[in-house]
C-alpha cells in the first residue's frame, strides 16, 4: 500500500509579492514554502502511515530548487520523494500541470489500495483544480475538502467541508483526496529525518522518462498545451480604514453618509 503525495513549492506571499513588467510572478527573487494545504496532505498520509505502515511517497513538480522542499518532506517522515521536471513541461496550467502528474504518478504506479493526496489548492494560484484534475486523468474516485479521514478496510470515511456544513462520503481505494488546512496539524521535522533527507535520492522523472505516456502529447504540456494562461499578477490594494459610528442614532448618522454617497 501506498500514499502519494502532491506536493508544490510556492512564493511565500506574507510579504510583498514581487511581479516581473510583464505582470506575471517574479518567483526567482521571492522566498518559497511548501503549500499550506499540502502539508495538511502530508499529515494525512503519514497518519495512514502510523496506522498501516504504508509507504509514503511524495511527488512535486517543478524546477530542481523544489528538490530542498521534497527533503523537507523526508525530514517529516515520507519514505521517498519524486521530482517531475523538464523545460517541456514549464509554463503549464491547471490542465497541463495535472496531465504531466498524472503521468508522473502513473511511473510510480497506483495499486488497489493506494491514496492520492493532493491540497485542496495552492496559494499562488487558488484554483483548486489540479487535484480532481488528476483524479479525472488517473480514472480515480474522488473525494475533495477533506476535513477528517477515517480508515475502513479498503475504503476511507471522508468528512468533507462545506460552506454550511459537513457531508460523510464512504470511498473505496484506489481513491484522490484532496485536504484542506483544517484536517490536521502538520508535524514538525525531526532531527533524524533531517540528517536521514539528506543521505536520500531524489527521483527525477523528465520528459523523456514519461514520453511513452499517453497523458504526454506535445499538445497537452507545457504553454503550448495549456488552453489558458496568466494575465496578470498584482498586489491587491490595502482597504481604508473602517468608520466606527457611536451614540444613540447611529442609524441616522450611517443613513447620512450612505445619503451622501448616493448609495440610498
Amino acid at each position: 500500500m501506498k500514499a502519494i503525495v502532491c506536493v508544490k513549492q510556492v512564493p511565500d506571499t506574507s510579504g510583498k509579492v514581487a511581479v516581473k513588467e510583464n505582470g506575471q510572478l517574479d518567483r526567482a527573487s521571492m522566498a518559497t514554502i511548501t503549500n499550506p494545504d499540502d502539508l495538511a496532505a502530508l499529515e494525512a498520509a503519514l497518519r495512514l502511515k502510523d496506522a498501516t505502515g504504508c509507504e509514503v511517497v511524495a511527488v512535486s513538480m517543478g524546477p530542481f530548487t523544489a528538490e530542498s522542499m521534497l527533503r523537507e518532506c523526508i525530514a517529516r517522515g515520507a519514505d521517498r520523494a519524486v521530482l517531475i521536471s523538464g523545460r517541456e513541461f514549464g509554463g503549464s496550467d491547471t490542465f497541463a500541470t495535472s496531465q504531466i502528474i498524472a503521468a508522473g504518478i502513473n511511473k510510480i504506479g497506483v495499486g488497489p489500495e493506494d491514496v492520492v493526496f493532493c491540497g485542496r489548492q495552492a496559494i499562488d494560484g487558488d484554483t483548486a483544480q489540479v487535484g480532481p484534475q488528476i483524479a479525472e486523468k488517473l480514472g480515480l474516485p474522488q473525494v475533495t475538502y477533506a476535513a477528517e479521514i477515517e480508515k475502513d478496510g479498503n475504503s476511507l470515511i471522508v468528512k468533507r467541508l462545506l460552506e454550511d456544513g459537513y457531508m460523510k462520503i464512504k470511498v473505496q481505494t484506489p481513491c484522490l483526496i484532496t485536504c484542506v488546512k483544517e484536517l490536521n496539524e502538520p508535524r514538525y521535522m525531526s532531527v533524524p529525518g533531517i540528517f536521514s533527507c539528506f543521505d536520500s535520492e531524489i527521483e527525477v522523472l523528465d520528459y523523456p522518462a514519461l514520453q511513452d505516456d499517453p497523458l504526454i502529447e506535445v499538445d497537452t504540456i507545457g504553454l503550448k498545451g495549456s488552453p489558458t494562461n496568466v494575465f496578470k499578477s498584482f498586489t491587491p490594494p490595502q482597504k481604508g480604514a473602517g468608520t466606527m459610528l457611536a451614540g444613540d442614532d447611529v442609524a441616522n448618522q450611517l443613513a447620512t453618509i450612505l445619503a451622501k454617497k448616493h448609495l440610498i
